[in-house]
């Protein structure tokens, strides 16, 4: 378990997980049920892993996407990908699969602490229209910045 995780622990939140090869949907629902229950403000999903060229886990995550506007229908709803900056060309791919499958609102790009720019991002952006919200420049929590977009364009250029 990332250390992360445990540092929400310690924050009061709580880590709705079940075994490996539970069906991820079902995880979703305990977990929108344990939100209700306790009346929390925020819930956040994480479906790590999920590669747009496997259909099954694409499917796993419209059932998570069902799941989760059946029970929380109302509800204000943010679906980020996370990218990583060193993919390049591929992240065009991923993120036009993504968004054929659920409504991204943003992307998170990841691994800016490197050598890589994350020039691609620019194509991304126009041609998707889905903004970047965040970014990664290292490995530790602290690590995660809000996106500035002139900052960003500075540093490429």
């Amino acid at each position: 378990m990332n250390s992360w995780k445990y540092g929400l622990e310690e924050h009061g939140a709580t880590i709705v997980k079940r075994d490996e090869g539970s069906d991820p949907a079902s995880v979703i629902f305990d977990a929108i049920q344990e939100t209700k229950k306790t009346n929390v403000d925020v819930l956040i999903c994480d479906t790590a892993g999920r590669l747009h060229n496997k259909k099954y886990l694409m499917d796993e995550l419209l059932k998570i996407k069902k799941v989760i506007d059946r029970e929380l229908p109302d509800c204000s709803k943010e679906i980020l990908i996370v990218l990583d900056a060193t993919t390049g060309q591929n992240a065009i791919s991923q993120v036009k699969a993504f968004k054929e499958t659920v409504d991204l609102t943003g992307i998170v790009l990841t691994k800016l602490d490197g050598t890589a720019k994350g020039g691609v991002v620019l194509g991304i952006v126009s041609e998707n229209n889905i903004p970047v919200k965040f970014i990664g420049v290292g490995e530790q929590i602290d690590d995660m910045e809000i996106f500035n977009s002139e900052e960003f364009v500075n540093a490429i250029i």
